[in-house]
C-alpha cells in the first residue's frame, strides 16, 4: 500500500464526482447542501437496492454518509473552526491550500469511497465465513470447516506475539536475573525481597545499560529526562524483562513503558512540566478535598500515597509524582484522616478506589492502617485497589499482604478487589502468576486495565494478551484509548484502530477472554464507551488529518447542564506510516478508515 500518494490530484482521480459538484456550485453554501443531498441519495439508493450490496458495504455506506453529513453542518464547522466543505471546494476550484496534509486527503477520500460502497479492505471473518446454500447439519458442518480455517489464520497471527511465560523467555530472563544479582551483589533471597528491589531501582541510563543495552535515542532521552527532573526508575525485576537484543523487537512494549522517547522529553523541555500540560484528565477540577477525586455518584478515588516503584511514561498522574519511590510520598496523617472523614460524610459513596501512585508500594503497617480505616466506613461496600506491582514488583504480593486483603472481605457485606495494568503478554512472568494466585486464594478478584498504545496495537496483540490474562486468573476489565496528551504523541493510537481491534480481533475470541470494555476517558467528566456510537460524533477532519470528535458525557441524560468535549484524534495515515516503519504490512489494516 503506497501511503505517499495522497494529494489533491489523487483525490480527484478517485472521486471525480465530488470535484465536478464543487465546480458547478456557485457558493460554498450551495456546495454544502448538494454534498448533503449526495450523501442522502447514495445512502437511500444503497438501502433501496440492497440486494446488490454485501452487508458490510451497506454498513460502510451508512456510516460514511452519516459522518460526511455531520461534518457539513454549520454547528460542526463552528465547533471545529474548520470547514471540510470549503477545503474541498477550494482545491477543486484551483485555490491554493498548503495547509492540507496527505493525511487529510487520505481520510476524506476514504470516506467518499465508502459512501459509494467502495474503499479498501475486508475483515478476516469476511474472507472465511461465507454464506452457505446448505441447511441443517450440512450447513453446520460447512460452517465448522470455515471456522477451522478462520482460526488457523488467527492462530498464525497469535503465534508471532511474544509471551513472557514461554520456556525460551523464561530461560532468557533467568540469565539476565543472574547477571543483575551479580552486579548488585545480591542473592536469590534478595531478589524475592520487594524492599531490596526498591532499594536497587535503576534511576539513570548508566544503571540501566549495565544490565541491558540501550539505543542512542533511549540513552539520550533518559539523560534529558534526568536533567529535567522527570520521575524515573525501573525495578531490577522489570529490567530482567528487557532483552539483550532489543533489535529483535520482542521487548518493544516493555521498554516503551519506562524508557521515554525523545519526543516526550523534548515536548516537556519546550512547554515545561506544568499541570496544564500533564493533567490531561483535569483531576484538579474534580477534587473536592485533598487526596480525593470524584467523577461519579457512588465511587471516589482516594490517593494517600503519591509514588510508584516505577513510573509509566504515559502515566495519567505523572504531573503530581516527584520520583519513583520518592521520600515523603505518603500523605500527612491529618490529610489522610480528613479524606476519610469526607468519605464518611458522603454515605452515597459505596466504593473507594485506592490508588495514587501505587498504594501497594507502601509498607504493610501504613497500608493496613489506611485499608482498615476505609473498611470501617459503614457505607463502603467495595474497596478497589489500583496497583501495577503484580507486573513491576510481583514479590510485593507476599502471603502476609494477601492475607491482609483477604481479612477485609466480608461476603455479602464488603468486597475487596485489585485492578492491575498488564500492558503486554511479554510482561508476564511466573512471579506474576504466583502473585495472582496468592490474591485469588484469599478471595480477591484481579482485573486488568489495558492502555491501548501504539506499542500494543499490532494485529491481535491485545487479543492475545487478554487470552493469556484469563489463563492466569486476571479478568480483562477496560481497554483505554491512550490519552490525548501532546507529550505522549508517540504512544497514541486512532480511535478507529481500537474499534477495529474490538470488532475484528477481540470479537473472534471466546467470551470470557474478551470481557473488557473499550473507553475514552473524557477530561474532567469520565469514561466514554467507544462501542456505543451514540456517545460521540465525528464532526470534522482537520487539515493535519486528525479526526475531530465530539464526546457526549455519561451524565447527559441525568444533568440539565452538560458540556460536551471536543477532542482531536491521531491521523490515521500517520498511524499507518508508523506501523510500516516497524515492519507491519499496512494492507492488513485497511478497514481502519471505516471505523468511525
Amino acid at each position: 500500500m503506497d501511503l505517499s500518494r495522497f494529494n489533491a490530484e489523487y483525490f480527484e482521480a478517485k472521486a471525480p464526482e465530488v470535484f465536478r459538484l464543487a465546480r458547478r456550485c456557485r457558493t460554498l453554501e450551495d456546495f454544502r447542501k448538494k454534498l448533503a443531498w449526495l450523501c442522502h441519495n447514495l445512502e437511500h439508493q444503497t438501502f433501496d437496492e440492497y440486494e446488490a450490496f454485501s452487508s458490510a458495504s451497506i454498513v460502510r455506506v451508512r456510516d460514511c454518509a452519516e459522518a460526511i453529513s455531520r461534518m457539513l453542518t454549520r454547528r460542526s464547522e463552528d465547533e471545529s473552526g474548520f470547514s471540510v466543505a470549503k477545503a474541498i471546494r477550494d482545491v477543486a476550484t484551483g485555490k491554493s491550500r498548503s495547509d492540507l496534509s496527505p493525511a487529510f486527503y487520505a481520510d476524506v477520500l476514504h470516506l467518499f469511497l465508502g459512501l459509494q460502497g467502495r474503499g479498501p479492505g475486508s475483515s478476516l471473518s469476511d474472507a472465511f465465513l461465507m454464506t452457505s446454500r446448505k441447511t441443517g447439519r450440512d450447513a453446520a458442518r460447512e460452517r465448522s470447516r470455515h471456522l477451522d480455517d478462520l482460526w488457523a489464520e488467527v492462530n498464525l497471527r497469535l503465534n508471532r506475539i511474544p509471551c513472557g511465560l514461554t520456556d525460551d523467555a523464561r530461560e532468557r530472563r533467568a540469565g539476565r536475573r543472574r547477571r543483575i544479582l551479580q552486579a548488585l551483589g545480591g542473592g536469590e533471597a534478595d531478589w524475592n525481597d520487594w524492599q531490596w528491589q526498591v532499594r536497587h531501582l535503576a534511576r539513570t541510563g548508566d544503571a540501566i545499560e549495565s544490565h541491558t543495552p540501550l539505543t542512542d535515542e533511549e540513552r539520550e532521552a533518559i539523560r534529558r529526562a534526568g536533567a529535567l527532573g522527570l520521575p524515573f526508575g525501573v525495578t531490577p525485576h522489570y529490567l530482567s524483562l528487557m532483552d539483550d537484543d532489543p533489535a529483535a523487537g520482542r521487548d518493544r512494549a516493555v521498554r516503551a513503558q519506562v524508557l521515554p522517547p525523545l519526543s516526550y522529553v523534548e515536548h516537556i523541555q519546550t512547554t515545561g512540566r506544568s499541570t496544564g500540560c500533564l493533567d490531561f484528565m483535569r483531576e484538579s477540577d474534580t477534587s473536592p478535598v485533598d487526596l480525593i477525586t470524584r467523577r461519579y455518584p457512588a465511587i471516589c478515588i482516594f490517593k494517600p500515597f503519591n509514588t510508584c516503584p516505577q513510573i509509566c511514561v504515559y502515566c495519567q498522574r505523572n504531573w503530581e509524582i516527584d520520583d519513583a519511590m520518592a521520600p515523603g510520598a505518603l500523605a500527612p496523617s491529618d490529610k489522610i484522616e480528613a479524606a476519610l472523614r469526607w468519605i464518611q460524610r458522603h454515605p452515597v459513596i459505596h466504593e473507594v478506589l485506592i490508588t495514587g501512585g501505587d498504594p501497594l508500594a507502601m509498607d504493610d503497617e501504613n497500608l493496613e492502617w489506611i485499608l482498615r480505616a476505609v473498611a470501617a466506613i459503614p457505607s463502603v461496600e467495595r474497596i478497589r485497589i489500583g496497583s501495577r506491582v503484580p507486573v513491576t514488583l510481583p514479590m510485593r504480593i507476599t502471603e502476609e499482604l494477601a492475607g491482609l486483603l483477604g481479612s477485609l472481605r466480608e461476603p455479602g457485606r464488603r468486597q475487596v478487589s485489585l485492578v492491575t495494568h498488564v500492558q503486554h503478554a511479554y510482561e508476564l512472568t511466573h512471579d506474576t502468576v504466583t502473585a495472582v494466585e496468592r490474591l485469588r486464594s484469599q478471595g480477591i478478584p484481579v482485573f486488568n486495565q489495558l492502555v491501548y498504545t501504539f506499542h500494543v496495537s499490532r494485529r491481535f496483540e491485545a487479543a492475545f494478551l487478554r487470552r493469556q490474562l484469563a489463563l492466569i486468573g486476571i479478568e480483562p476489565y477496560y481497554t483505554f484509548c491512550a490519552k490525548g496528551k501532546h507529550e505522549t504523541a508517540a504512544y497514541r493510537v486512532p480511535i478507529a484502530r481500537l474499534l477495529q481491534e474490538q470488532f475484528e480481533e477481540s470479537r473472534l475470541m471466546p467470551g470470557l477472554t474478551r470481557t473488557d470494555e473499550a473507553v475514552f476517558n473524557v477530561p474532567g467528566l469520565g469514561k466514554n464507551y467507544l462501542r456505543a456510537r451514540q456517545r460521540r460524533d465525528l464532526i470534522s477532519i482537520l487539515p493535519n488529518g486528525s479526526r475531530l470528535y465530539e464526546f457526549h458525557p455519561w451524565d447527559r441524560h441525568v444533568s440539565r447542564e452538560v458540556k460536551n468535549y471536543v477532542g482531536e484524534d491521531v491521523p490515521i495515515l500517520e498511524y499507518l506510516q508508523q506501523l510500516e516503519r516497524i515492519g507491519e504490512d499496512v494492507a492488513d489494516y485497511q478497514t481502519l478508515w471505516y471505523y468511525i
